[in-house]
This record gives C-alpha cells, structure tokens and sequence, in this order.
C-alpha cells in the first residue's frame, strides 16, 4: 500500500537547523560515507533490487541527505536511495547538504526516515521510540510534530511489544500489525503468541480470524491495585476488635471518601458486634 506523503519538511519538525544553502547538487558516490547513527536495522534485498533497476532507468528522484566533513560527506538520511544507486553503478548522485551537528544527527535521519523511506512497521515503531527519546516528547507530541493521529503512534509502538520472533514475521511482511493487534489483545504467554502466529503464516489468517481467535482465549485478569500498608493495618485492628471480617475500600476520587464493610453472619453475631460499638452505659 502506498505511503501516505506528509506535508512537513524537516524544517517544520526542526526548525533551528541551518537551511542548505543551494539547490540540490550533483557529488560522486565514493565520497558520502554511511551514517553510524542510521536508525535503519535492515535493508530489504528484493526491495533494494527493484529500486536499482529504477534508478538505471529513471536516475535518483529524490536527492539525500547529507552534511559536509573533512573528506567529503557524511549521510544523514536516505541510506536505501545511496545503496540502490551504488548497485546500479552510479558514479554520482544527487544530494542536500545540510549543516547538523552531532547530536543532532540521529534526530534528523529518524524524521527524514519516517518521512521519506518505505520503512516496515517494526522499524517504523522503533524509529517513533528512538524519536521520543532524543526529543524527550510524549505519544501527543511526537504525532503532533509529525502531521500524525496520536493513535497512528500508539498503535505503531504497541508492536514493539511483541516477543521477538513475531516482530521478525511483521518486519518481513509474513503477518500485518492488524494480526500483531490481534495477538497483543489476547491472554497468550510469549511462547503461546509466538506458536499461534506461526500458525497464522502457515494457514493464511486473515486478520479477522486473528481477532476471532484472540477473543475466544480467557480473559486476562485483572491486576489488583497494591494495598495501602496503613489502610490494611487499620483493617486488621477493626477485625481483632470485631472478631469478624472487615474491608476497608477507598473511593476512586481523591478526596480520602471511601467505606468500612463489618460482615455478620447471624443475628447472634449482629448483636455482638453492636454491643461492642455502641455499648450500653
């Protein structure tokens, strides 16, 4: 399915860098050394191909990114673009240069990756995270920068979740976030998750019947909020003066409401506890 183009330029997203200074220009190939902070974990042998056999054809559309160094240039993004173009026996290709620090490096080829390469959903979530983490911005924020719905990040990061062998499947195209969704709602353990997705490849679920599935296992429970220590203490002085079960339970607002539960199980015992309450003078 074709990417949706996003109408922001790095400019936008990071306003303070210096703005290049020319048109794009025409470099040799040899002189643009690799970024050691590409965010990009794997380069799609099939994909590279097809995109060579392109560039033979029709030449590089999109120029890439790059900043100058002492000896040539140093990529800041578009790592695909400068591979495809070597396969393809190109000498020179076209490039932006752009003035960028070190530190922000990282930044500027996570954006111009998730803006202008066809990453997979798994390297799309952990270049949201890896975002997130050099900008020190929430879910809002980041969808925010990126002309993005919140939910589109939330959904995206969610994936990073997933045991490591069904992250594997999504990268690789074998299942859809629609079915990684699907195996994150249910109750499965890891190991369960990671046999029923191989189960999904194998037969050809559709995400439909990943969600059939997914709502047929039990329910997982619910985790029970930790008692509060004095809470519990007074509780148990209640039940050694009562002799009986007591609860306390605090209301949800944050105003200290809350009830005191005495449980009876007998007129007798009714009684009882009445008399210690309220005793006769």
């Amino acid at each position: 399915m074709q990417k949706k183009a996003l109408g922001r330029g790095l400019g936008a997203l990071i306003p303070d860098l210096e703005r290049p200074s020319s048109a794009p220009l025409e470099v040799d190939i040899d002189r643009i050394r690799r970024n050691p902070a590409q965010p990009r974990f794997k380069l799609d042998e099939a994909r590279l191909d097809e995109l060579a056999s392109s560039i033979r054809d029709n030449g590089v559309l999109q120029p890439v990114l790059v900043r100058p160094i002492r000896d040539g240039y140093q990529l800041i993004a578009g790592e695909r673009r400068l591979v495809a173009a070597q396969r393809a026996g190109l000498l020179r290709i076209p490039v932006v240069v752009r003035e960028a620090p070190d530190d922000r490096l990282l930044e500027l080829a996570l954006v111009e990756n998730i803006q202008r390469e066809q990453l997979n959903p798994v390297e799309e979530a952990q270049a949201f995270q890896k975002l997130m983490e050099t900008l020190s911005c929430t879910q809002e924020e980041l969808a925010a920068k990126l002309g993005k719905e919140r939910s589109t990040v939330a959904n995206a990061l969610r994936l990073l979740k997933l045991p490591p062998a069904i992250r594997s499947l999504v990268a690789d195209g074998k299942l859809s976030p629609g079915h990684a969704r699907a195996l994150l709602s249910s109750s499965a353990t890891p190991a369960e998750m990671t046999r029923i997705a191989g189960q999904m490849v194998a037969e050809g679920w559709s995400v439909r019947e990943a969600e059939q599935w997914a709502q047929r296992q039990p329910k997982k429970p619910r985790p029970r909020k930790a008692e509060d220590p004095n809470i519990a203490a007074a509780a148990d002085r209640l039940r050694l003066l009562l002799h009986t079960k007591v609860e306390i339970r605090l209301g949800r607002g944050s105003k200290g409401s809350g009830q005191i539960r005495i449980y009876f199980f007998s007129q007798e015992d009714l009684l009882r506890i009445y008399g210690i309450l309220a005793p006769n003078k």
